[in-house]
């Protein structure tokens, strides 16, 4: 395992243990609103501190950037590490166990390395630019499915923004039409780790942050999956939406998505 990912992977534990212990006993969460239908927790933000103080410890002069700290500059600009410390904090609150530590690397603007790790399931999934992806260590492979009629699909409604969920449903029925079936989880992280290993065929959403996908993307492109944006460019994290999944149904996506 490449040193900066093992690092990763302990401090996404050590959040993964944080996190479960707060979802056993959910009385004291400090729950609150960041605005329409999104929530914070003090789980949150424990979890969050607790990844970067053990990052630091290894990486002192690294670069930050997490959902509930924002950016905490380093000296050395090269190493940028996205975290969102639990994604999915909503199914949290409502003791829904579908959640993950999400935690990438961007090494000179590109994506290095990726963590996402479910506390609940106990399952860690991994990557390494140009080494391929694992979930518990066993390489993992994305679908090949070729047309959408074979296909499970997830997506999210855009409940941060329900003025454009009538452009959404537009393009949603028509996927629906021709899909196996469609899945909605509240957690991106876990949906790209899904199309990662074949778990899903296909994935997209829009209003997204970096923290969302950082570590999803790459973990569905060393999956041997495609991912772009809703134009079928290559830039998803700084656009806020992200088509992901085999060749084939990407591209079909992509064109219901234009």
């Amino acid at each position: 395992m490449h040193p900066m990912l093992n690092i990763a992977v302990r401090a996404a534990r050590v959040a993964g243990n944080i996190i479960a212990k707060g979802f056993e006993n959910q009385t004291d969460l400090l729950t609150q609103a960041k605005g329409d239908n999104d929530y914070v927790t003090r789980i949150d933000k424990e979890a969050e501190q607790a990844i970067i103080h053990k990052i630091k410890q290894s990486f002192p002069d690294h670069c930050f950037v997490g959902e509930e700290g924002g950016v905490v500059e380093g000296t050395d600009k090269d190493y940028k590490w996205v975290i969102d410390p639990l994604d999915g904090t909503t199914n949290f609150i409502k003791g829904i166990p579908h959640f993950a530590v999400s935690i990438a690397l961007l090494y000179k603007g590109r994506l290095d390395q990726a963590v996402v790790f479910d506390p609940i399931r106990g399952e860690l999934f991994t990557a390494s630019k140009g080494a391929g992806a694992q979930l518990n260590g066993f390489r993992i492979r994305s679908s090949k499915a070729k047309e959408l009629s074979q296909t499970i699909l997830a997506t999210a409604f855009p409940f941060r923004d329900k003025a454009k969920f009538a452009q959404f449903q537009e393009s949603f029925s028509n996927i629906f039409m021709q899909a196996g079936d469609i899945r909605r989880s509240g957690s991106a992280a876990l949906d790209l780790a899904y199309v990662a290993s074949g778990r899903y065929d296909g994935y997209w959403e829009q209003g997204l942050k970096p923290w969302d996908i950082a570590a999803g993307e790459l973990l569905v492109r060393e999956s041997g999956g495609l991912v772009t944006d809703f134009s079928g460019g290559n830039d998803p994290m700084h656009k806020g939406e992200i088509v992901a999944g085999s060749p084939k149904i990407v591209q079909t996506l992509v064109k219901h998505l234009k």
